[in-house]
């Protein structure tokens, strides 16, 4: 198996763990919403919902466009993709850790840590130019 192709496996394996612990909160969030503390009013279950899905839009295009002549771009779709995973950290501006309970901690930290991984990697790769995915850098 050469370079590109493992580097992009581990990028969809990451993508996918990420996917995975990102949606755990927001079904979390969305089948609990009256239990989190201090939400806004207007944020209702099927927008949770809705939001998740837009999110995974983005990395699912970022991914796809990997795998096309724009890698670089791709990748930087992704780790918007993977920062958006921070968004979770939010909850903690509405009320301390201690407000939510040991399920909506871990499920909120679940995301960050799966969201910063991914983004580690991605980032690497875009500072890397892309090397592994077979983008020529000239000079190199």
């Amino acid at each position: 198996m050469n370079e590109r192709l493992a580097s992009y496996r581990l990028l969809l394996a990451l993508a996918a763990i990420y996917c995975c612990a990102s949606l755990l909160h927001f079904v979390h969030n969305a089948e609990f919403l009256a239990q989190y503390p201090n939400m806004p009013a207007w944020l209702s279950r099927s927008k949770v919902y809705a939001s998740w899905l837009l999110i995974t839009a983005v990395g699912a295009i970022g991914l796809v466009i990997v795998r096309s002549r724009f890698v670089l771009a791709g990748l930087v779709i992704v780790a918007i993709y993977a920062a958006l995973g921070f968004d979770g950290l939010g909850h903690y501006a509405l009320a301390p850790i201690g407000a939510h309970t040991l399920t909506m901690n871990l499920t909120i930290w679940i995301e960050v840590a799966a969201a910063a991984v991914l983004l580690v990697f991605v980032m690497r790769h875009v500072f890397l130019a892309g090397r592994h995915f077979g983008v020529k850098v000239s000079g190199r």
